[in-house]
């Protein structure tokens, strides 16, 4: 085999493993890559996957209740045009409180109630996700 031919199929062989490796990891990702949904942008062929997802949007006013437990909070996640009820069992950020930004992580339920394994809220008083505020752009509103 002359020298140009091994070099060819070295390099063959080389981006055979490289296309591997990318496919490799991509394939990982997809088992842990996250969805953020608005309230809005909820619909059944969401509701019916049982993906982990995230749920982002400000808190309702006057939709916290805790539970007797001291652990258990219920709480309705907004965009402005649609509503979403939220379970979170588990100790809430400091910064977690009605009219505030919220990033939920969890699943939903085919009733369309949202079970939240995590809570994010907001640090202060500008920031806001890119995904929420680039939904809340379009519903022209920052108020629920």
């Amino acid at each position: 085999m002359k020298a140009k031919h091994q070099r060819l199929w070295l390099a063959l062989a080389a981006v055979a493993a490289i296309a591997v490796a990318a496919l490799l990891a991509l394939s990982g990702l997809r088992d842990q890559a996250a969805f953020f949904y608005a309230p809005s942008d909820v619909t059944p062929e969401v509701l019916a996957s049982d993906r982990a997802v995230r749920l982002g949007g400000m808190v309702a006013a006057g939709s916290v209740a805790r539970a007797a437990d001291g652990v258990t909070v219920a709480f309705r996640v907004t965009d402005g045009k649609a509503t979403t009820p939220v379970t979170f069992a588990g100790i809430v950020p400091d910064l977690f409180r009605e009219r505030s930004g919220v990033v939920a992580e969890g699943s939903f339920r085919r009733d369309g109630s949202f079970v939240a394994t995590n809570l994010l809220a907001k640090h202060d008083e500008k920031y806001m996700p890119p995904e929420l505020a680039g939904k809340m752009h379009e519903t022209k509103s920052l108020e629920p």
